[in-house]
Formats: C-alpha cells, structure tokens, sequence
C-alpha cells in the first residue's frame, strides 16, 4: 500500500513538472512578446484591444459550459465512457461557442455603435473561443497523469504563435493583425492537441444525449459559477473603457498582466494535485481533507511571497519593461497583486466542491460577488480610475473565498479548511 501512495504521488509531481515546465516556456514567450507588443501598440492599441478580450473572457465560461470542472471526476468514475464524455462535451461547446461570437458581435455593434476598428478587433478575438474547445483533451490527459503530451503541444504551437507576433512587430502591421493572433494562437494549440489525442491512440470520440444531460447536470452550477467569475473578471476593462478611455485599459491590462504572470504554477499545482484529491475522497477521508489543506497552503503561501515581491519592485519593473508610457499602471500593479492569492485559493476549492457536490452553491455565492464587483467598480473607477478597478477586483475576490461562504452552513467546513492551511493547522504530517 505505501509502494502505491508513494508511486503515485511520484506520477503527481511528475505530472505537475510537466504542466510547469510547459507553462514556464510558453509565458516566458508570451512575456517577451507581450512586453515588445505593448510597447509597439501604445496604451491605447494595446486597451481597445484588451477591451475586445475582455468580452471574449466574459464569454468564455459560457463557451465552456463548466465542463472542465467536472469532467475530470467523470473520466475517473465512468472509465468506459470517456470517448463518449469527450465527443458529446466537444459538440456541446462547439454550439455554444459558434452562439458566442455571434452574440459578442451583437453587443459590441450596439454598445460601440459607429465605431469600426472596435467591432473588426472584436470579432478577430473572439473567433478564439470556437478553437478554445479542445481544452477538454487536455483534461483527459490530466485525469491519466500524462500532461507532459500536451504541454510538449503547447510549447511548440506557442513558439510559432510567438514567431508570428514578431514578425508582425517588424513589418509594422496594424492592430487588426494582432486581434486575429490571439485566436490563431488557439488555433494552433487546438491542432496539436488533436494530433497528440491521436496519436496516444485516445478512446473513439461518440455523442450521447444522455451523457450531455449528465454532465450539464454536474457542472450547470459551474456554468452560472464561470459567468460571475467573468464578470468581475471581465467588466472592469468593460466600465473603464466607457468611464475612461482605451489607455486606462491599457495600463489596467499591463497590471494585471505582471501581477499574474507566474500564476500558471498555480495552475499546474492545482490541476496536477486535483485528480489524486478527487481518487482519496472516497477512500482516505483523513489524507483527502490533508491534501486540501496541503494545496491551500501551498497556493496561499507562494501566491503571498511573489505578490510581495511584486509590489516592492512594481516601479522600477513598468519603466525598464514599458518605459514611462505605462507610469498609469504602477498604482494598480500594487493592488491587484494580492488578487492572486484569494482567486486561486478559489479555483482549489472548486475540487473540494466537486467531491462533495456542493456545485449548487457556486450560483449563489458568484452572483453576491459579482454584483458586489460591479458595484464596487462604479464607485471606485470614477474616483481612482485604474486604482479603483483594482481594489475593487481585490475586495470582491476576498469576500467570495474568505467571507460570503462562512454564511453559508455546507460551505464553512471548507472555509474552515482554509484558515487550517493559512495558519499550517495539520498541514505537514
């Protein structure tokens, strides 16, 4: 038995070696590029066209229709059925996808009636959500423990992404070109991904009615969830560009860039350890709640001491990468830093949601927050402008992880969880 748990807790490092490896390479390109873009762009190129990802990001939890939350779960109880889990998810948000686009279109030619090069750069970004379906083969891959197959996928699809932006910044193109490379980028990656499927000789994709019925039932909480997530992930670009203008996106967006650079180690921490989670929940109720605390403690405590770095060098980092064009995102850098902590101690929790069904709650609690953020940022942005946007996104991610749940019964045996592992309760043994 100690044989089995150390050899698979060998296979999680491994596994969350691969996704940060990965990772690492992919957002050193993204950094080097983004910084190069940025600057070329302007703060008011490089706003209008965060504004148009930002309809794109609100969508995006749509698009998914909380599928990767649950799938997971659904690969491991249903071994059989993974082919059919699969190709029934990849139909379901191909449709909402397609539904998507049209419906960021609508919005975008209504809300920014008359203005052209907004509606031209929306719909470019937006077209990556019809590729961004492919995300759900990577699921499979975690569930097996094998990610090292499509992070291999990821580094090389992003190099040639990369390589295309370059060569755009020395040709000198307009922005349109660099709207439509943010869905080429999913593009590429969603090709790779579908040749390494292939290739792992994964199970024969099929569509069932029945298996999307199930599986909408598992993660319809997820969906409304992911929806106010995007919310307050998505509408303050929204409320500064209509309070503002496209520069104060821009310096907003360059904030929130630096504050979560590195966050896809916590991503890959969390990703890699949810699965052996998910497997002792039926078997070890002790080392299941461990485990928990173990990953809260890690994201909390890492997230903590970057977050610090961070804000103490925030200045001098925006005018070596940026130069003082982006003076106007020192501020918010030094705010919306902490972000980083409380929202992925949220994106852990959502294993624990899965594990014991409390996905109904997930509703609720989002949609305090959101309307908590939108609040928040109509108060704050007409004030303290990107500053405002900032304290805003804080405020509402600790009321959602840290605060709203301790009124809810089912929910504080988790926040209990947490203040366990922020203050190392039970942690290390």
């Amino acid at each position: 038995m100690g044989m089995r748990k150390r050899l698979l807790e060998n296979r999680e490092i491994i596994n969350a070696g691969w996704i940060i490896s990965g990772r690492v390479l992919n957002k050193l390109l993204a950094f080097v590029v983004g910084i190069l873009t940025a600057n070329y762009l302007g703060p008011s190129n490089y706003g209008l066209i965060n504004y148009a990802t930002a309809y794109t990001t609100f969508f995006a939890s749509v698009c998914s229709l909380g599928i990767n939350s649950v799938i997971i779960k659904d690969f491991v109880e249903y071994p059989k059925e993974q082919g059919t889990a699969i190709g029934t998810s990849l139909l379901m948000r191909a449709i909402s996808s397609i539904l998507s686009v049209i419906m960021i279109v609508g919005i975008v030619s209504i809300v920014d009636r008359g203005e052209k090069a907004t509606m031209i750069v929306a719909l470019l970004c937006s077209l990556g959500l019809v590729f961004q379906i492919f995300d759900t083969l990577n699921c499979w891959f975690q569930s097996r423990l094998e990610s090292k197959y499509p992070a291999t996928a990821a580094i090389i699809s992003y190099a040639i992404v990369s390589a295309l932006k370059i060569v755009l910044l020395i040709q000198k193109k307009n922005i349109y070109w660099f709207a439509a490379a943010a869905s080429i980028e999913y593009l590429i990656t969603a090709v790779f991904l579908i040749g390494v499927y292939i290739r792992k000789k994964g199970p024969a994709l099929s569509v069932s009615f029945r298996k999307g019925i199930d599986l909408l039932k598992s993660s319809n909480s997820f969906i409304v969830a992911g929806l106010m997530v995007s919310i307050y992930a998505s509408v303050d670009k929204l409320m500064l560009r209509h309070m503002m203008d496209d520069s104060a996106v821009g310096n907003y967006a360059i904030a929130i860039s630096l504050s979560t650079t590195w966050a896809f180690v916590l991503s890959a921490i969390i990703d890699s350890l949810s699965p052996g989670i998910m497997k002792l929940y039926h078997k070890n109720r002790e080392r299941y709640e461990r485990k928990n605390r173990q990953l809260y403690a890690i994201v909390f405590y890492v997230s903590c001491a970057v977050s610090l770095i961070i804000c103490i060098f925030s200045a001098p980092v925006i005018h070596v990468l940026y130069r003082h064009a982006y003076d106007g995102a020192i501020v918010p850098l030094r705010i919306v830093v902490w972000y980083t902590a409380f929202s992925y101690l949220g994106v852990a929790r959502n294993t624990w949601m899965v594990c014991e069904n409390k996905q109904k709650y997930l509703m609720g609690l989002y949609a305090i927050a959101a309307g908590l953020n939108v609040i928040m940022n109509a108060v704050m942005i007409p004030v303290w402008g990107g500053a405002g946007a900032a304290m805003a996104s804080l405020l509402t991610q600790i009321s959602t992880t840290m605060i709203i749940p301790l009124f809810i019964d089912d929910l504080r045996p988790n926040t209990r969880l947490l203040v366990d592992a922020i203050l190392l309760k039970d942690v290390f043994h």
